[in-house]
This record gives C-alpha cells, structure tokens and sequence, in this order.
C-alpha cells in the first residue's frame, strides 16, 4: 500500500508554487497597497469611497477581460472571468488537501484581489489557518462559486446553467494538471487523491450533471466560441462552433 505523505500547510504556502501557476497564493500584504476583498467583489455594486481603488471590483475585471479577448458581449466577458477565477480557486484549495492534507480558510473577507491583473488572477491570503479537507467544499463551492455566480447573474444576466459548467470543468481541469504534476513526480497516489476529492465535489447538486461522467466533457457552453477567432474549448459540449441564428450575428 502507497502512503501520501503531507507537508505541512506553511505560513507562507510556498509549497503550492511548484504545482504550476494557477495554485500559487500569495500571503500577506500586497506591495502595491491594499486591494479590494473578494467579499467585497462579490457585493452589490456601490459608490466609491475611501480605498475603492476599482469601484465595483467585479465589473472592472469583466471589463478588463471583454477588451482584453474582444468579447462580443458584456456576458462572454462574464464567463471567461468566472472560470479563471473559479479554476484558480480550485486550484488552490485542492493542490492544498492534496500537498498538505489541509486547507487554507479561504474566507472571501481573508482573500484580496487583483481585478487589474492578468491571468491566472492575483490572489493574496491575509492570514493563513489551516481547515480539514472536510472542508473543501464550504471554502470554495459555498465560500465562493455561489456568491460569485449570484453576483454575475445580477450583473450580466448569466446563466446559472452556464456557471456552474465553468465550475465544474475548472475543477475537472485542476485534476489533470494535478495528474501530470503526480505522474511526472512520481506519486501516482497524489493525483488518486485529487480525483476521489473531485468526484465527491462534483457530487453536489451544483455541481453534479455538469459533466459527462466518462469522459468529464461538459454539458454546457462557456460561449467564448462567440470571441473572435475562438474556436471551443477541448471539452466543451460542441464539437465544432455553432452557427448563429438568422438574423443574429
């Protein structure tokens, strides 16, 4: 029998670095000053004041990424930024129960971003406490993806539909990067243990039909199909773009 053996969540995560770009998470304070908090992104839009550096922080960095890809719609530019915000979520928490044997409290008022920043997004922890992996999902499927998605169907009139595929195959995706690090790492048992994990995220009502079970292809479109020049993911539900409706560009 392989034993996983766990590094200790340290008080700077460090050891999340090494599983590629999408799992880094900063800690501390961020050296270009104070950012806004993911609770405060996942708000109702509201006045600026003092420190509102971005305004509405959800609605700048769904601006930012519509002009950076192109995107035809406010609500493409919507989607795009929820599955990179999901995925780095996914990322990070998962690379931590598997690396660690622990989570981070990824509390939304713990969790500064940058909505400025490229991708993957900027994340900064405040503090780091270590949760169970019990935990797992709280911290990111109830702590972050519905807020999020509430917040994004107020806004841009999503579809919950649509969201929660993004989820769903942002996890998906955070298990095979996770897969090719254990594999070319030899510890076959790490990458065991991010696929049990996900299957019982993926298990939860919010997230459970999202994808086909055999070959974790998703049963929805995140739509940037309709960006210019962007063709479909390698697991989206078409196999090809679909033609838009006469009379529709």
């Amino acid at each position: 029998m392989v034993l996983l053996v766990f590094v200790d969540l340290d008080p700077q995560l460090t050891a999340l670095g090494a599983l590629g770009g999408f799992f880094v998470l900063r800690t501390g304070v961020p050296p270009r000053g104070p950012l806004p908090t993911l609770a405060r992104a996942y708000a109702r839009p509201r006045a600026d004041g003092p420190g509102e550096v971005y305004g509405d922080p959800m609605t700048f960095r769904v601006e930012k990424v519509a002009k950076s890809i192109g995107a035809p719609e406010a609500r493409v530019a919507a989607s795009v930024a929820q599955q990179g915000l999901a995925a780095r979520l996914w990322s990070i928490a998962l690379g931590s129960a598997v690396v660690h044997g622990q989570v981070p409290d990824l509390d939304p008022e713990l969790l500064r971003w940058d909505p400025d920043a490229g991708a993957p997004d900027d994340l900064w922890l405040t503090e780091v406490r270590a949760r169970p992996v019990s935990d797992l999902d709280e911290a990111v499927r109830a702590g972050h993806l519905v807020p999020l998605s509430a917040a994004l169907r107020d806004r841009y009139r999503v579809s919950p539909g649509l969201l929660w595929g993004n989820a769903g195959s942002a996890l998906a995706g955070t298990v095979r990067q996770l897969d090719r690090w254990a594999r070319g790492h030899g510890q076959p048992e790490a990458g065991e243990r991010a696929r049990t994990l996900a299957a019982a995220l993926l298990a939860h009502p919010d997230l459970a039909g999202t994808l086909d079970p055999r070959t974790l292809r998703r049963r929805s479109c995140c739509l940037y199909y309709r960006v210019p020049g962007g063709g479909v993911c390698g697991d989206c539900c078409f196999e090809r773009p679909p033609r838009p409706a006469p009379g529709r560009s």
